[in-house]
């Protein structure tokens, strides 16, 4: 795609604010046709897909968010002259076009072409079936503010395809893409490496974990056990399994603490062999694939460790590599955790819920990379670019 200046780039961003803030209840009502048209038994999916006001609001913030933060694009990370004259100079650089394939998300339409389009990618909207009727709202914003600005709609287009057209296009693109980034499950995420024929960023599933450890400040780890677990249990950063340290003092009665609390918060509880001795009225984890499970849903697990490292071995098997916690005023505890654990985002003493572009700082993001390469954690602005080498030279040859 041409390079765009950044004063076209906010331009077409300040009519999208304009035009999803004059169109906000043909947003609304678009959503409504997707709501009632939608299974409710999958609470949390039905939670990802309502759109309402204050959702509106968020999208107009993300935009106003990324107007304002810098260009990314043509950014120098390095300068160098060689001996033999030829001078290097090491830019960031657009990826080209970028697909991304989502669930009942509608905001996404918004967040990840908002960043997709300031860096300068063409992007590709592969939304679920359950979200079409706000897509294509959010589509016509988008193409609008494109057009009012000179520039034609293919910069921002949603592709409404079935599984099997969805493979077809994966095996054999119509066009040559840049990048994937499925977000959602494992199957979902199985089903893009199996059949696309780029690169596939993962946006990977949560089942984070929270470690109490033995020097762990208890009302804290209440609060912070509480907010992961209940806040909003629809996102990725929703907390699944707690590990409680059996050297916690007067370690039975809190376990006893921590489950009435969850139980009076509504929250199933299941439990390992060993907290079963004293939480013996609660489900056993019959089967170890539960420990490697994304609950999305008013549930967790509850097992006991005797010591940190046995805390770490376990988030390190069972995790999905996204976010884990120690409670813990032993600080060099928490380093000896945040360096073990191998985890997008590590916190001592702070809520996984957390883990969020905007709550990190980063802004609106594409999403949460639970990947090494290129980058793990919040997918933002300046993390949408590739970099790209100009070499100035004057004749040299190589000998």
């Amino acid at each position: 795609m041409k390079l765009l200046n950044t004063e076209i780039k906010n331009k077409v961003l300040q009519s999208m604010i304009q035009i999803l803030d004059r169109d906000k209840h043909k947003i609304i009502e678009a959503n409504k046709k997707d709501l009632n048209s939608f299974n409710k038994e999958d609470q949390a999916m039905y939670d990802r897909l309502v759109v309402n006001e204050k959702k509106v609001n968020g999208m107009i913030q993300s935009v106003r968010e990324v107007m304002i933060q810098e260009d990314p694009v043509g950014k120098n990370i390095s300068s160098q002259t060689l001996e033999n004259g030829l001078k290097i100079i090491n830019k960031t650089a657009p990826f080209g076009t970028i697909m991304i394939i989502y669930e009942s998300r509608p905001d996404v339409t918004i967040e990840a072409a908002v960043l997709a389009f300031k860096a300068n990618n063409k992007i590709l909207l592969k939304g679920g079936k359950e979200a079409i009727n706000s897509n294509k709202i959010l589509e016509a914003c988008w193409h609008e503010a494109l057009q009012d600005n000179g520039l034609g709609k293919e910069w921002i287009q949603l592709l409404n395809m079935n599984r099997a057209e969805t493979q077809e296009f994966l095996k054999n693109p119509t066009e040559k893409l840049d990048l994937i980034v499925p977000r959602g499950g494992d199957k979902l995420i199985a089903f893009v490496k199996e059949h696309a024929q780029c690169a596939v960023l993962i946006s990977g599933r949560g089942n984070n974990f929270l470690y109490v450890d033995k020097d762990a400040h208890w009302e804290n780890s209440l609060k912070v056990i509480l907010n992961a677990k209940t806040h909003k249990i629809s996102a990725c950063n929703a907390l699944d399994k707690i590990l409680v340290d059996v050297n916690l003092p007067d370690y039975k009665n809190r376990l006893k603490e921590l489950a009435s609390l969850l139980e009076k918060n509504k929250v199933t509880i299941l439990v390992d062999d060993a907290t079963s001795k004293t939480l013996s009225q609660y489900n056993l984890i019959e089967n170890e694939s539960v420990w490697y499970e994304e609950f999305l849903a008013m549930k967790c697990c509850i097992g006991s460790v005797d010591g940190i490292q046995n805390a770490i071995e376990q988030i390190n098997k069972y995790s999905g590599g996204h976010s884990a916690t120690i409670m813990t005023q032993n600080n060099n505890s928490a380093v000896e955790f945040m360096e073990q654990v191998d985890s997008a985002a590590v916190y001592q003493n702070a809520s996984t819920r957390f883990t969020d572009g905007g709550q990190m700082g980063v802004g609106a993001e594409l999403a949460i990379s639970t990947d090494k390469l290129h980058h793990r954690g919040p997918l933002g602005l300046k993390q949408l670019v590739t970099n790209k080498y100009y070499i100035f030279g004057n004749g040299q040859v190589r000998n």
